[in-house]
């Protein structure tokens, strides 16, 4: 059975944004749960649907369809990740190459939420979804290095807003085939799925604004050392960035044209630094290489 609630609004909350005004009336309702809400029509002011921009008035009455708990198909996995900080709030881990971070088509076991399951209980944010709880952002499978996990709802909330309004540092370091001919470029270059290819993404006019700040750490014969700075965060932004201007991050299966081995792409999460959404403390990681990648570059000099 559906259950509803329902809300009169009072002078106290009068001109409040509906999205604003839910998490206040009701504290186990996240704005970012508000706004999926009110999209799907859950949320009414007066037995109308109305946008998240909706300014409440005195006696509107809100009705809020409480969504109903789902139960989840993940499978806690007792699997060994590098935990490098972990507190009642957040967890920062060091990603091995090759871990899928969440259950999807053809990986439903061995992902890093799997083992965050087991070693955090039942401590794990779930604005993610049913599928990806705890995940603030995501490496791909390929793509080794640091990553932060949200433990409650109002941690990955902050860590969200944080993320969206550029207040985590991130620096990737990626190895490119070529030689790029500068020490310093801005790719500037909006990104959208694929039209050809739906597992892919591609520059495109209609796509959303992507920037990626890239600085040259060492030239070699036939390939470039990078450090990666994301200003945005879409889908495979940095190789599809680095693709579209002429230069893959090296090994890449999806967007370099050259055969890969099985290692993937030479892309590595390596710094992070941010404000505790919670703590309010300065954290700051930094994770070395892969041994593999660290290998091949000193092998290149």
């Amino acid at each position: 059975m559906v259950k509803v609630e329902k809300y009169k609004i009072g002078e106290e909350n009068v001109n409040c944004r509906i999205d604003k005004i839910i998490p206040i009336l009701n504290e186990n309702i996240t704005r970012v749960a508000t706004q999926k809400l009110l999209e799907e029509g859950k949320i009414l002011v007066n037995d109308k649907k109305v946008k998240v921009s909706y300014k409440v008035k005195l006696d509107d009455i809100v009705s809020v369809e409480i969504p109903e708990v789902k139960e989840t198909e993940l499978i806690p996995e007792n699997i060994d990740i590098d935990v490098l900080y972990e507190d009642e709030y957040i967890i920062v881990v060091n990603k091995a190459k090759g871990m899928v971070v969440h259950p999807a088509n053809g990986n439903y076991t061995g992902t890093l939420v799997n083992a965050l399951l087991y070693r955090c209980k039942d401590s794990l944010s779930g604005i993610g979804g049913e599928k990806r709880p705890g995940i603030v952002h995501r490496l791909d499978k390929d793509t080794s290095g640091l990553m932060l996990v949200a433990k409650d709802d109002k941690t990955h909330e902050l860590l969200s807003e944080m993320f969206k309004e550029k207040q985590v540092h991130r620096e990737y370091i990626a190895l490119l085939d070529g030689v790029f001919p500068q020490e310093k470029a801005i790719i500037d270059a909006p990104i959208g799925r694929s039209r050809e290819q739906f597992d892919k993404m591609e520059v495109r006019k209609d796509g959303k604004r992507a920037v990626t700040h890239l600085e040259v750490i060492k030239k070699y014969s036939k390939n470039t050392l990078v450090r990666l700075v994301l200003e945005t965060g879409r889908t495979h932004q940095i190789r599809v960035h680095l693709s579209y201007i002429g230069y893959p991050v090296h090994n890449d299966p999806v967007y370099s044209k050259k055969e890969s081995t099985e290692f993937g792409q030479f892309l590595h999460s390596a710094y992070l630094k941010f404000v505790h959404p919670i703590t309010h403390k300065t954290l700051e990681f930094q994770e070395d290489l892969p041994l593999t990648f660290k290998d091949f570059i000193d092998n290149l000099e």
